[in-house]
């Protein structure tokens, strides 16, 4: 039996009306669990996140680090990260999801919050980078802003194979990403 680590399962951006802006899967590498969920089933997986960030908003100040909003089975754990602008970031966890190369790994052994910090700062950035773009208008992914026009997913090649680069290079125990 191979020794397993934690990988991404999915990647979620949810706007401040908590319509889905972006999601990105990471199927697992191996057999057994469903390695490769389809799209739907994480879209009602971070759906049902959205309860708890809102349960969880703070009535002073603004938090940013979630932690773990809810963990479904014994291998699946849903992360969530909030900017101050809305825009919540969900991490889907699959604690048996990579072969563990060269990593040591206590069967068991779940994850810090410090663990996925690194890759809510890595998406936070990407984002803002969004942002930034001049040609990226975030009133058009808004569905109550929005006319009508274009998609209210976010359609950024940039900002989808950064978001991809980011669920692929993350490990537990990573530096800065």
């Amino acid at each position: 039996m191979d020794s397993r680590s934690p990988s991404i399962a999915s990647i979620g951006i949810i706007g401040r009306h908590n319509n889905p802006l972006h999601i990105s899967l990471f199927p697992a590498t191996g057999t057994g669990y469903e390695a490769d969920r389809d799209k739907l089933e994480y879209s009602f997986m971070l759906n049902s996140c959205l309860d708890i960030f809102e349960a969880r908003m703070p009535s002073k100040g603004l938090t940013q680090d979630f932690g773990l909003l809810q963990a479904l089975d014994e291998r699946i754990a849903m992360y969530g990260w909030l900017t101050n602008t809305g825009v919540k970031f969900v991490v889907v966890v699959d604690m048996e999801g990579a072969p563990a190369e060269g990593m040591k790994v206590t069967a068991g052994l779940g994850l810090r919050n410090s663990d996925l910090t690194p890759v809510f700062q890595a998406l936070q950035t990407a984002y803002i980078r969004l942002l930034r773009n001049p040609f990226y208008v975030p009133d058009d992914h808004d569905p109550k802003l929005s006319k009508g026009t274009g998609s209210l997913q976010i359609t950024s090649p940039r900002f989808i194979k950064e978001v991809e680069r980011i669920g692929k290079t993350w490990y537990p125990g990573i530096g800065p990403i």
